[in-house]
């Protein structure tokens, strides 16, 4: 029996078709029918059948180094969280999550924090990866809104990655633009990167920018576009505000070919050679990740990007757009329903006029923060300091992921209440843990997630879970 689902692995969000025999998933194969990968799958993806079955599996609940019932586990919690909020309020609680929920499961733990113990501080560790690109959409469109999808890639005339391998980190996407390039050999590719990659390997022009530069490159070419006339003022007039101030602070530094050449280390002719493609064509894809995304100044650096795409009404039609790839398979699916601190749900946030009344109404709840909560490193700061009295981590190993990983640790060991819902029997995070709740993992899950274009596919459960294992929401 075959049954169709999505990949786990990254935000490509890929459609596997897994053949089950006799209650054991023997192989998988791509989705032809699949909008996202057509039949095609990654080396992770193929082998994801060899990656089930009970070893290391956590398979019962414990509490203090104790296995328990459910029903003890369960009841060890609410008593412990309510003597947190009683004694310190709601603010004492938080939630670090994981772009390996399902949407479902994001809703209902964004709802029980948020909207029953009172706590804003609810974040992800998709927060280490696409918050540079969440904030730059919502700067620039006032929503977290990726205006692109896949089938842009084989549309474009110019597709430009920047700050990403994507030979190495979204191979099914890379192979997709490949073919598309072999299509159509009118088709040009740039590669902006300080490394030589595999995803080199397509570039028609290569620029090895020096690390940090990125700004300057995109704030240079939007000057360009402006000297060259370029610009497409009806578009500007229409839909944007700002172009003259974006362009006098792209302005504060010289733009001219040479200094940005310099400021870039790169070639001067290399340099006008992609500004010249960008600023002649209309169907251009800007694809960037987490070489953009993970910087000091990231969100200025999509920024940059974006501008470029406005100055040229180079998006909202087929072939065209600032394109950020996600990096987990269900990051997207966590901001639509407003697992992030700052957010509320629905991509409505704090600010937004009339959200929090219309939030606390839909769930009927009775304790809806006023405020947005600490996001993952302040989060983790708070919890060392004695702010935070308990927290609860669901699908992620922070021990781990978290850029200063000493401080989490004292952080964890600090705390009087860590509760962990994990699917593993041994990570870094669970030596801290004082409740433990065994977790299904993707073949045993059923909801749904959202790739990086923004569809919603299915995740289905195949295999019924390994010993007492329940699912997250």
């Amino acid at each position: 029996m075959q049954q169709h689902t999505t990949c786990p692995y990254c935000g490509v969000g890929c459609g596997v078709a897994a053949t089950i025999e006799n209650g054991v998933m023997t192989g998988v194969e791509g989705d032809r029918a699949h909008p996202a990968n057509y039949g095609r799958l990654c080396v992770k993806g193929s082998a994801l059948h060899e990656t089930l079955g009970d070893h290391g599996r956590l398979l019962a609940p414990r509490v203090d180094g104790r296995e328990v019932s459910w029903d003890d586990a369960l009841d060890q919690v609410a008593t412990r969280l309510a003597a947190v909020r009683d004694e310190h309020g709601g603010q004492a609680i938080a939630g670090y999550l994981s772009g390996q929920l399902l949407t479902e499961d994001y809703y209902a733990a964004n709802k029980l924090f948020k909207g029953f113990l009172g706590s804003p501080h609810l974040d992800t560790n998709s927060r280490l990866c696409m918050a540079s690109a969440v904030a730059g959409y919502k700067r620039a469109f006032g929503a977290d809104a990726v205006p692109c999808n896949y089938e842009d890639l084989e549309e474009a005339e110019l597709v430009v990655l920047v700050g990403s391998n994507l030979a190495w980190n979204h191979p099914v996407l890379f192979q997709r633009l490949r073919t598309a390039k072999q299509r159509n050999p009118l088709m040009r590719v740039v590669v902006i990167d300080p490394r030589v990659t595999d995803t080199c390997e397509i570039a028609d022009l290569y620029l090895p920018i020096a690390p940090g530069s990125d700004a300057r490159l995109f704030n240079g070419l939007l000057a360009f576009m402006a000297d060259k006339g370029r610009h497409d003022t009806r578009y500007l007039r229409r839909h944007t505000r700002g172009v003259e101030e974006a362009l006098s602070a792209a302005r504060e530094e010289d733009t001219s070919l040479a200094a940005l050449a310099e400021a870039c280390d790169v070639d001067a002719e290399a340099l006008e050679t992609f500004y010249y493609w960008f600023a002649s064509q209309l169907h251009v894809v800007t694809l960037y990740s987490q070489g953009i995304n993970q910087s000091t100044s990231g969100t200025d650096k999509c920024n940059a990007i974006i501008n470029c795409h406005l100055a040229g009404g180079k998006l909202g039609l087929p072939g065209a757009g600032p394109f950020s790839i996600t990096g987990q398979p269900n990051a997207m699916g966590g901001r639509e329903v407003g697992g992030l601190a700052n957010q509320l749900a629905a991509h409505m946030d704090y600010h937004t006029p009339g959200a929090q009344a219309l939030v606390k109404a839909f769930w009927d709840a009775p304790h809806l923060p006023e405020e947005p909560g600490l996001k993952a490193v302040e989060l983790f700061a708070a919890v060392e300091r004695g702010e935070i009295q308990a927290l609860w981590i669901m699908a992620t190993n922070p021990v781990v992921s978290l850029p200063d990983a000493d401080q989490v640790k004292r952080a964890l060991a600090a705390c009087p209440l860590v509760i962990v819902s994990e699917c593993m029997a041994d990570t870094d995070t669970l030596a801290y843990a004082d409740i433990v709740l065994p977790a299904t993992s993707w073949s045993e899950k059923d909801g749904t997630v959202t790739n990086s274009e923004r569809r919603i596919s299915r995740q289905r459960g195949m295999l019924p879970p390994p010993g007492e294992a329940r699912h997250d929401w």
